[in-house]
């Protein structure tokens, strides 16, 4: 099943993905079981949100091996493999929809880059659990593109604005609740053209673990999010259009544009 949250009328409404329309719901799966209002919207014309709000926005990061070889190359002396899983945290305020651009700040200089990865949405609050009751625990799958500002990663003491800026976090462009994303793979493309390309579940800690060590000390809750980092990333200029694909969940795709050329009112979820 494919659940997603789209704009009608000014407002947010939940919907479930059917071929080519989206059947609108009373309310999102997260909060109950919902009900159809008798209401369809076709998917090529839908206005998307990110398909949920998380209470709480978990992030990992350096979670494939390459990605620490790239980190290294590109002067993060602190990067090295983890020993153990390690969550970090984003803000709402940079999540944006499927088809929503990316605003590309004017005072960004150098390196702008996008990184996929796959989301996991979770179901049920969760604390001290196991393995098993973390995989149980997830409602279902999404993506995301962790659009990065390098100079300011550099330049700050904290990822404040390099990663959470607005619009710096495309999520969609819907949940999927039957997959398993360790058996599929992760592509970005710009232009239509392949920039990176790797197996999803090719990670150093699967989901699921970083779950049972996060729930050990923090109480999660259903509509929570873990970003699972992403394994290689790609250039963004403005005027591109970039897609992440996970396969058997969806594409993630977003315009990018200069900032003096958007309506930012636009670009909140």
């Amino acid at each position: 099943m494919r659940y997603c949250r789209v704009e009608v009328d000014g407002r947010p409404m939940s919907g479930r993905v059917d071929a080519d329309r989206i059947v609108l719901l009373d309310r999102s799966p997260l909060d109950g079981a919902p009900a159809e209002i008798g209401v369809t919207v076709a998917l090529d014309t839908a206005v998307f949100l990110p398909p949920v709000i998380p209470p709480v926005f978990y992030a990992v990061g350096l979670n494939y091996k390459s990605h620490i070889e790239h980190a290294l190359e590109h002067g993060y002396p602190a990067a090295a493999v983890p020993q153990r899983p390690e969550v970090g945290y984003r803000a709402q305020n940079a999540l944006t929809g499927h088809r929503a651009p990316i605003v590309k700040p004017v005072d960004v200089q150098g390196r702008f880059e996008a990184e996929g990865e796959v989301v996991a949405v979770i179901g049920r609050p969760l604390r001290r659990a196991s393995y098993d009751e973390a995989r149980d625990a997830i409602f279902g799958w999404t993506i995301g593109n962790d659009v990065s500002a390098r100079e300011w990663q550099h330049a700050d003491r904290s990822f404040w604005r390099s990663k959470n800026a607005d619009t710096f976090k495309p999520m969609g462009p819907w949940i999927e609740t039957e997959v398993d994303p360790l058996a599929q793979t992760t592509t970005i493309r710009v232009d239509g053209g392949v920039e990176v390309e790797f197996p999803t579940g090719a990670m150093i800690f699967d989901p699921y673990e970083y779950l049972v060590e996060t729930s050990r000390y923090i109480t999660l809750q259903p509509g929570d999010v873990l970003w699972m980092g992403a394994d290689g990333t790609c250039q963004l200029n403005p005027g591109a259009t970039v897609d992440v694909e996970v396969s058997g969940i969806g594409i993630l795709s977003n315009p990018v544009v200069a900032e003096e050329n958007i309506d930012t009112e636009r670009c909140r979820p």
